[in-house]
């Protein structure tokens, strides 16, 4: 009885089309059997919780690689080529499997596809329809236990570690992929992808460079593991350098961040932030400087007709998201600055009591536009000279204030905001606005996202337009 009252509560499933992932290879596990990550990690189990093909293919054989290259020198023409085709499984990854397959952002031809999943596979990171699975739960459930590789889980993991540790496959949110499973090309790939990741990645670079210039060894090294290698961590990149490095300028409600750096590691994908807000573009940098070469690519291939319906995200929408986190961002800014006590908070006091308080009991105040301000501390720093500013006190200084004497600046209408002590009964209609605060009546006013009022400069109350008559001069 007790287990059942404490168990977390499930919410009911929702039916929104989605199913969960279904391997169109042979299974190698048993969805209802208990999953290995449901067991604590120990030392008689641990080798159990290794993913130990993924770990052969992103560490043991790397690390070979590596290791042979202190005896296998490095032609020119192979590093060279190992360069270009790094960038060749790098569009696989990034044009193919990610913008082209998992977001559907654009839409390619048939040979454009058997070149992204040659590419792809080149880079040895799974096929397109499993990575392109794992990609859409990530940003359906981004940063949650449902994510595939949330960072929340430590930024290690995310980078490398959900490759090498096993997942609960029930864990992992769910998504609609029969689009993915539609796809030829695709389900080709997926069904056939040891031979096409060997072939790709390790049998073609050692065939170009043994048969283009002798160097058959250097291919298989540097134009294959090493090459592979560096693809790899560079993806791993966005998984976790994205989520951690950089700024948010749509949303900072989730981990996801734009930075150049990361931009320049991952052939554009380091714009973060703006994927995330809008996944559906073809482009993840939207300004000319931005470093993005695979929008570049995407576009070039829709000039020669093998991309078309590239979607782009309406330019009104991308702004107003930028437009809504700036404003949030200097929102907080505004919550750690000294505004001064609000008006409503003040005490109401006569002008007799004013004028009391000042000549009799000699407290330094002074009255602006109807507000009664404590100089004390700033007699010493007027710039003005202290003569002129205890000229005003037990006095409405307003028309002095405000042009009469000089006009102050903002600034100066600002600091005079943290003075506040009171505000004077029948004071230009201050008092009134206090009252209708209070009585919660309709009162024009502007306020930020966390309903604190806003003061424009030149707004502030202690600002009159036109110098008015002083009570002191009638």
């Amino acid at each position: 009885m007790a287990s059942s009252s404490s168990a977390a509560p499930q919410a009911e499933a929702f039916p929104d089309g989605t199913t969960d992932y279904v391997p169109l290879r042979k299974k190698t596990y048993d969805i209802r059997k208990p999953h290995i990550t449901e067991q604590p990690i120990t030392l008689q189990n641990w080798y159990q919780h290794i993913n130990w093909l993924n770990t052969l293919f992103i560490l043991v054989i790397p690390a070979v690689g590596l290791i042979s290259s202190y005896w296998v020198p490095m032609h020119v023409k192979t590093g060279i080529f190992a360069v270009a085709y790094y960038f060749f499984a790098g569009l696989g990854i990034t044009a193919g499997y990610h913008r082209l397959w998992a977001h559907s952002s654009y839409k390619a031809a048939l040979p454009l596809k058997i070149f992204l999943a040659a590419g792809g596979s080149a880079a040895v990171e799974g096929s397109a329809r499993w990575w392109s699975s794992l990609h859409r739960s990530h940003h359906r459930y981004t940063d949650t236990e449902k994510d595939p590789y949330s960072v929340r889980k430590g930024l290690l993991y995310s980078h490398i570690g959900w490759m090498v540790m096993k997942q609960n496959p029930r864990r992992i949110g769910r998504t609609d992929i029969t689009d993915l499973n539609d796809d030829a090309v695709v389900v080709w790939q997926h069904r056939n992808y040891l031979m096409s990741v060997v072939t790709m990645g390790l049998v073609v670079p050692t065939l170009v460079c043994g048969l283009g210039w002798g160097d058959f060894l250097g291919g298989f090294v540097y134009g294959g593991i090493l090459r592979i290698f560096f693809i790899q961590q560079a993806t791993f990149c966005v998984n976790s350098l994205a989520h951690w490095l950089g700024d948010q300028p749509f949303d900072d409600r989730n981990s996801p961040r734009d930075h150049v750096i990361t931009a320049l590691v991952t052939l554009g994908e380091g714009y973060h932030n703006f994927h995330h807000e809008f996944p559906s573009d073809f482009r993840n940098a939207i300004k000319w400087w931005q470093y993005d070469p695979t929008k570049w690519f995407i576009w070039t291939m829709k000039q020669v007709g093998l991309a078309y319906n590239l979607k782009t995200f309406p330019g009104n929408e991308i702004e107003k998201g930028r437009l809504q986190q700036f404003q949030k961002k200097l929102d907080q800014k505004r919550a750690t600055l000294d505004w001064g006590i609000p008006l409503e908070n003040l005490p109401v006091v006569s002008w007799d009591d004013f004028v009391e308080e000042a000549k009799t009991n000699g407290k330094p105040w002074i009255a602006i536009a109807g507000v009664i301000h404590d100089v004390g501390k700033f007699i010493a720093d007027h710039p003005g000279g202290k003569a002129l500013i205890t000229s005003a006190i037990g006095k409405d200084a307003t028309a002095v204030f405000n042009g009469g004497v000089y006009s102050h600046s903002n600034a100066a209408h600002n600091l005079l905001s943290t003075m506040r002590v009171g505000v004077l009964r029948g004071g230009c209609e201050v008092e009134i606005w206090k009252r209708a605060q209070a009585e919660n009546k309709d009162v024009a006013t502007v306020t930020d996202s966390s309903g604190k009022r806003i003061v424009r400069a030149g707004n502030q109350v202690t600002k009159v337009s036109q110098p008015v008559a002083s009570a002191d001069a009638a």
